[in-house]
């Protein structure tokens, strides 16, 4: 079933979609399944595994649901010096 999402990309995510955010229209079930999705769409060979995912500003692993209306925020992981 399809729903809308609201996408907000950060550091490397958003040179790759050349957007900060964006509405897109999905099948996806999953946060995994987005991010493939989302990854095939802009180019991007950037790995799962280094990128953090939020839905609704809550940080959640990558088999977490996504419904109509949800807003997911994609982003690598911050490294502290």
């Amino acid at each position: 079933m399809s729903k809308t999402i609201e996408v907000r990309y950060f550091a490397l995510f958003r040179e790759n979609a050349g957007v900060d955010r964006e509405s897109v229209t999905s099948d996806a079930a999953t946060a995994s399944e987005l991010f493939a999705e989302l990854r095939d769409r802009h180019g991007s060979t950037e790995p799962l595994g280094h990128c953090k995912v939020a839905i609704n500003d809550e940080m959640v692993g990558w088999d977490a649901p996504i419904q109509d209306g949800d807003s997911i925020l994609l982003f690598p992981p911050v490294a502290g010096g």
